[in-house]
């Protein structure tokens, strides 16, 4: 493990594992860099340098995390972190679940945890995504992963969109993204990854927050989403095998 990932570089940057984790599969409110190309990974690091990836929400602390901190990491630590979390491979982390219900949540720790005591609401339009077990995870255990409860039908629906391009309103995704959704080439691998992470990346493409040189050949297939589109694609995507 390259020291910047397991260390970062006092007083500026923190360790890449500490928010994405040392086996890279990340958490709800970062992205998963296991099994990235790192070509890409390095292209990302840029473009949050550049001003080219930014959040459609100012108040995102990750995402200005990632601008204010991480892009004081110089060439060779990038490219070092880059062919680190390239060479692991991800893992299965997400367990969807179809729901109508879910248990009441509240943000801590810039993720959703379950409230206490234990009462449920209507899933109405959201992905809710939380741990499986709250301690391990706040531990930094990187062998406990994370639930994501999805509205009844979704998954279905999403893979008739990811898989088809749902009778013109996009493109099938395996176009870019390879067979079975684990990358090709430069693209990232989509399949198996948060949910959350999905659905930010979809709604900054097609609001113009992410604007980086690899996304704008995503800028026609995201154009006529809805959001209810997203958050099916999302879903399916989360309930591959990575």
């Amino acid at each position: 493990m390259p020291d910047i990932v397991g260390h970062g570089r006092h007083p500026d940057i923190f360790a890449c594992g500490y928010c994405h984790l040392p086996n890279g599969q990340g958490r709800p409110e970062n992205s998963s860099l296991a099994g990235l190309p790192a070509a890409y990974v390095v292209q990302q690091m840029a473009d949050f340098k550049s001003g080219l990836r930014k959040s459609s929400v100012p108040a995102d602390l990750p995402v200005a995390t990632m601008v204010a901190n991480e892009t004081k990491a110089n060439d060779q630590e990038i490219q070092s972190a880059a062919a680190y979390f390239s060479a692991l491979k991800p893992k299965p982390w997400i367990r969807v679940v179809e729901t109508s219900t879910v248990p009441k949540t509240h943000v801590a720790g810039w993720m959703l945890v379950v409230s206490e005591p234990v009462t449920r609401e209507p899933v109405g339009q959201r992905i809710i995504e939380t741990p499986e077990n709250l301690e391990r995870t706040e531990l930094r255990d990187d062998t406990s992963g994370f639930i994501a409860y999805v509205p009844v039908g979704s998954t279905k629906r999403g893979k008739s969109l990811v898989t088809t391009g749902g009778a013109g309103k996009t493109i099938a995704c395996a176009t870019c993204h390879g067979a079975d959704l684990k990358g090709s080439g430069d693209v990232p691998p989509i399949a198996g990854r948060s949910p959350s992470y999905i659905v930010r990346q979809l709604y900054d493409i097609q609001n113009g927050a992410r604007a980086g040189a690899a996304t704008q050949q995503m800028m026609a297939p995201v154009a006529h989403l809805t959001l209810d589109d997203i958050i099916a694609i999302a879903a399916y995507t989360a309930s591959l095998h990575p």
